[in-house]
């Protein structure tokens, strides 16, 4: 028999179309049928100046918004030759790990209600609220803050920033501990977990699968210590690994993951100031300050010329990875020379993660599906853009 699952299915994560061949309940093939979440904004940034492709680029895997404008403004930034000042960096660094807590936050939550563990979601979007908070204290947009910048952030940190973050990493942890307690030793959860979706290493890498998937089957590959940028290196955390490479395992290397994340946050939020730098000094991208703006002649025409023109980059192409929640996320952009990207191009995990599905389900349960999608973590922007 053959049934559609999807596009409308509240368990495919976004509008995903599986064509399953039962027999019986058995999974004999699967077809993956994408497209319906199609929006074309790797074409619109084509029409946008430099400056305004932020806000589209984190829409495209919209619970890791900070990381798509992260490694955007990073590749800008490398065909511009800038050099960001180190507290630019450290801020980067700690709302880049905020970011991932919230996205596995939003994983959790559904990954676990999906698999009957109902009240799963209202603990993990009870701590999620506390970090949308953050960005709406940090940029006055919860979802979607384009907090980065070319050239460094958009404004300097507010007043009681330092307080929030710090009294959500002293909460968090304990919560983990929570929702380990709810889960780990569960035998309903572990029943429909273990064994089921497994793909070694080597089939993850053949299907170019990084992030969490990869590494619950084995490999130990993470963009900030195979590639480390911004300030990565200064950083004391470990590479979250496991090696049965079933959902389990996947669970498992997320929950790790996260608690690296807080450390990797304790340590960011211990060396950024209250205030300071937040942008670079170079005139051709940050508009001077306004106190020069009101004074000086020179000030208010690059002032006027970089909000209305906006800036050109240099012709070239450049290619920056970052570890994002569902793996390598990489932006790859083209210059003409003009102030407009020639072209913007991603590297979405969540497509690799689909274009293995079948990999991961074909011999399994019907039911099986759902956890397999659930731990997949795939999120429909990220993959049809």
């Amino acid at each position: 028999m053959t049934v559609n699952m999807g596009p409308q299915h509240p368990s495919t994560h976004g509008v995903l179309r599986l064509i399953l061949e039962l027999d019986g309940e058995t999974i004999q093939s699967a077809r993956t049928t994408i497209g319906y979440l199609h929006t074309g904004i790797e074409k619109t940034a084509e029409q946008k100046k430099w400056q305004q492709v932020v806000p589209l680029v984190e829409r495209m895997d919209y619970l890791g918004a900070q990381s798509n404008s992260l490694c955007y403004v990073l590749s800008v930034e490398k065909l511009l030759g800038l050099e960001m000042p180190q507290r630019v960096k450290d801020i980067r660094v700690l709302l880049a790990e905020l970011q991932r807590l919230a996205s596995h936050l939003v994983w959790l939550g559904t990954h676990a209600m999906e698999l009957g563990a109902v009240s799963m979601l209202f603990y993990a979007m009870r701590e999620r609220e506390l970090l949308m908070n953050i960005n709406e204290l940090v940029a006055g947009f919860r979802f979607f803050p384009s907090y980065f910048r070319v050239g460094g952030l958009r404004e300097d940190l507010p007043r009681g920033f330092h307080d929030a973050v710090n009294a959500f990493l002293e909460r968090f942890p304990k919560k983990l501990d929570e929702y380990e307690g709810l889960l780990t030793k569960n035998d309903m959860f572990r029943r429909r977990t273990e064994g089921v979706g497994v793909i070694t290493e080597d089939d993850a890498l053949a299907w170019g699968l990084v992030g969490p998937i990869a590494r619950a089957s084995g490999s130990d590959y993470d963009v900030r210590k195979y590639f480390p940028y911004l300030s990565y290196d200064q950083y004391d955390f470990e590479v979250a690994t496991n090696v049965e490479g079933d959902v389990f395992a996947r669970y498992r290397t997320r929950m790790k993951e996260m608690r690296q994340s807080v450390k990797i946050a304790k340590q960011a939020i211990q060396r950024i100031t209250p205030a300071g730098v937040w942008a670079c000094d170079d005139t051709r991208v940050v508009p001077p300050p306004k106190d020069k703006v009101y004074t000086e002649m020179e000030a208010l025409i690059q002032h006027f010329l970089i909000y209305s023109q906006g800036f050109t980059v240099p012709a070239g192409d450049a290619y920056v990875p970052v570890e994002g929640p569902r793996g390598e996320h990489g932006v790859y952009i083209v210059s003409d020379g003009t102030n407009r990207p020639w072209r913007v191009k991603m590297r979405p995990p969540s497509l690799m993660a689909i274009q293995a599905l079948p990999k991961q389900i074909q011999g399994g349960m019907i039911a099986d599906v759902i956890a397999v999608i659930g731990s997949n973590d795939v999120v429909m922007g990220d993959c049809d853009r």
